[in-house]
C-alpha cells in the first residue's frame, strides 16, 4: 500500500512538472502594478500602456541599447536637410500590420496629424511634436517632414513618432473597444486581454525584423505575459513560484526579501548601473488650491518629508536625496540645488511667515482666506497601495504641526481621471526617467497645464516657460544644458513638488530559466536580448 501511494505521488509530481513546462515554455512572464487605463496609443498617456505598447508598435527609427546611435526600424534610410527644417525618410516596403493590412506613407501621415487633431485626446503628446508642421506623402513608401518651428529636438520626434494604423484609428474617434485592442507592425501581436488579470503578447512570425541582421538574437520569446499585481510581495512569490520569470525590484525587496538557499539558483537578484535614465517620487500640490499657492507654504511642507528615515528605514540608502525635476545623476541637474532637508522646526518658521497659526488652541493651524478661517488639511491621492508606509510617516509629521493629512488609495483609472480634472489636493506618484536629453515642457510648461495635460498641478512660472522655449532652439547640447540648469534650478525653488529620491542602480530578479548576454546593457538591461534556456 505504501509503495502504491509513493509511486502515485511519484507520477502526480511528473505530471504536474510535465504540465508546467508544457504550459511555460518558451514563454516570459513579468508583472504590472496596475492594468493600463487604455491601449489605445493615441490617448494613453500611462506608463502601463507604454510598457504594453513597447512589444506591438514602432517608430520610423529606434536606438541601440549600448550605443543610443539611431537604427533603422519601419524607415530603412534618412536625410537631414542642411538647414535641418526637412527629414526625408525611405519607408521599409512589404510590412503588414498585425491584420495583414499593409504599412504604408499614409500610416505615418496620420499618426502625426492626430496629434493635433482636438477630436482625439492627445494633448500630452503635442509638446514633443509642436515643432513639426506636417509630413508630405511623396510615394507610397516616402515621406518628408517638415518643421515649423526651431527645435533641437525635432528629428528626434520625426525619428521617433509612434506609427498607428490609419485604417483603425481614423474610422471612429469615440469607439471604446479601440481601449482594449492594439494593432502594430512590431515583434509581438496582441494574443488576449483578460480584463483585470493579464495581457498575452504572441510572437509576430511576418515581422520584419525577423529577417534582419543587426535584430538576430532579439525578441526570444515565443509569448509574453504581463500580469496586473498591485501587491510587492504577492509579486515576488509569484516570482520564486514560477508564475513570473521577472519582476523590478525596490530596495527593501533587494535587502530583505531576497535572501535563502534558493536565490542565486532557482531566481537571481541583480543590482547593476546603466546610463538609463533614473526617475522619482514626488508629493505634487494642485497649485489651484489657494492653500499651496504660497512658495513658503510648499517649501515647509517639503521639510516635513522625513527622507533621512525613509530613507534608511525603506531605501537602505541605495538612493540619492532627489533635488529638482531631473535626476541627481543627469547633466541637467543643477548641483548648486541642495536637497530641502527633514527640519519640522524650519517648516513651522515658513508656515508662520505665510500666516498660518493655531488661533483657537485646537491644535491645527488655520488662516483667514477669503474672509474665512480655514484649517489647514488636505488629502494624499495615492495609486500604489505600497507607498502607504511613507505617507504615513508624513501624515504623522504634518499633524505634530498642526496639519491634517488624509490618505487615499485611488484605484489607477479613477485615479487618472482625478488628475485630468484636477480633482484633487495633493497627489503622491512618479514621473519614469524619460528621454537621455531632459525636455521639461510636457511636465513643467504652462502650456501643458490643461485637461488630458501632463502639468496637472497647474505649475506657471513664465521665466520657466521661456527659458524652456529658449533651450529648445539651442542645438549645442553643452549650451542647451546651461539653460535647462536654470530651468532646474527655478522650478526645484518654486517647490511644486516634494522630491523623494533618485535610484543610484537598477534592481531586478528573474528566474534562472532566463539567458542573458550581459546583466545590463548601457541604455537598458536589455529584456529584448533574453531568452529561455534549452
Amino acid at each position: 500500500m505504501k509503495k502504491y501511494v509513493s509511486l502515485m505521488v511519484l507520477l502526480a509530481s511528473i505530471f504536474s512538472c510535465n504540465k508546467e513546462k508544457k504550459f511555460r515554455g518558451n514563454s516570459f512572464y513579468q508583472s504590472m502594478l496596475s492594468e493600463p487605463t487604455t491601449l489605445n496609443p493615441i490617448t494613453s498617456a500611462d506608463g502601463y500602456a507604454s510598457q504594453v505598447q513597447s512589444y506591438i508598435l514602432e517608430s520610423l527609427l529606434d536606438r541601440d541599447e549600448d550605443t543610443y546611435e539611431y537604427r533603422p526600424a519601419l524607415a530603412e534610410s534618412w536625410e537631414i536637410s542642411g538647414d535641418k527644417k526637412v527629414f526625408t525618410f525611405n519607408l521599409r516596403q512589404n510590412v503588414t500590420w498585425h491584420d495583414g493590412e499593409p504599412f504604408t506613407a499614409e500610416d505615418v501621415k496620420f499618426s502625426l496629424d492626430v496629434i493635433f487633431d482636438d477630436a482625439y485626446n492627445a494633448a500630452h503628446k503635442r509638446p514633443y511634436f509642436e515643432g513639426l508642421e506636417r509630413v508630405e506623402v511623396i510615394s507610397p513608401y516616402k515621406v518628408k517632414f517638415y518643421t515649423k518651428t526651431k527645435y533641437y529636438k525635432n528629428f528626434d520626434s520625426a525619428a521617433g513618432l509612434t506609427i498607428v494604423p490609419k485604417h483603425i484609428y481614423s474610422k471612429d474617434k469615440e469607439n471604446k473597444k479601440l481601449n482594449r485592442i492594439l494593432v502594430g507592425t512590431g515583434p509581438y501581436v496582441l494574443k488576449k486581454y483578460d480584463k483585470g488579470k493579464k495581457i498575452i503578447l504572441e510572437k509576430n512570425k511576418f515581422w520584419w525584423g525577423n529577417k534582419v541582421d543587426y535584430l538576430k538574437g532579439q525578441h526570444n520569446f515565443e509569448s509574453i505575459g504581463l500580469r496586473f499585481v498591485g501587491d510587492k510581495t504577492v509579486a515576488l512569490e509569484m516570482l520564486k513560484k514560477g508564475n513570473l520569470d521577472f519582476k523590478g525590484l525596490d530596495a527593501e525587496e533587494y535587502m530583505n526579501n531576497t535572501s535563502g538557499d534558493e536565490w542565486g539558483k532557482e531566481y537571481i537578484k541583480v543590482k547593476v548601473e546603466n546610463k538609463s535614465p533614473k526617475g522619482y517620487n514626488f508629493y505634487g500640490w494642485n497649485l489651484k488650491k489657494k492653500i499651496f499657492q504660497d512658495k513658503r507654504v510648499r517649501r515647509a511642507l517639503a521639510h516635513l518629508v522625513n527622507r533621512p528615515l525613509m530613507l534608511d528605514k525603506f531605501e537602505y540608502n541605495l538612493s540619492a536625496y532627489a533635488t529638482g525635476p531631473q535626476y541627481v545623476q543627469s547633466d541637467y541637474a543643477s548641483k548648486k540645488v541642495k536637497p530641502i532637508l527633514y527640519d519640522p522646526k524650519k517648516a513651522l518658521e515658513l508656515l508662520n511667515e505665510a500666516g498660518w497659526s493655531d488661533s483657537d488652541g485646537d491644535l491645527v493651524l488655520d488662516k483667514m482666506i477669503d474672509g474665512k478661517k480655514v484649517d489647514f488639511k488636505f488629502s494624499v491621492i495615492d495609486p500604489y497601495e505600497g507607498f502607504k508606509k511613507y505617507n504615513t510617516i508624513f501624515k504623522e509629521d504634518c499633524r505634530k504641526v498642526g496639519i491634517n493629512v488624509e490618505l487615499k488609495v485611488v484605484e489607477w483609472n479613477t485615479f487618472t481621471k482625478l488628475l485630468d480634472e484636477k480633482n484633487f489636493d495633493v497627489v503622491r506618484l512618479a514621473w519614469g526617467g524619460g528621454g537621455v536629453d531632459w525636455e521639461p515642457k510636457q511636465i513643467w510648461h504652462s502650456s501643458s497645464a490643461v485637461k488630458g495635460g501632463s502639468n496637472f498641478i497647474s505649475y506657471s512660472n513664465p521665466e520657466v516657460d521661456r527659458l524652456i522655449e529658449e533651450a529648445r532652439e539651442i542645438y549645442d547640447k553643452s549650451k542647451r544644458i546651461e539653460v535647462l540648469k536654470k530651468v532646474y534650478e527655478m522650478i526645484a525653488d518654486d517647490a511644486p513638488y516634494a522630491f523623494f529620491f533618485n535610484r543610484n542602480e537598477t534592481l531586478y530578479a528573474h528566474r534562472s530559466r532566463i539567458q542573458k548576454p550581459k546583466d545590463t546593457f548601457m541604455y537598458s538591461i536589455g529584456i529584448n536580448h533574453w531568452k529561455v534556456v534549452e
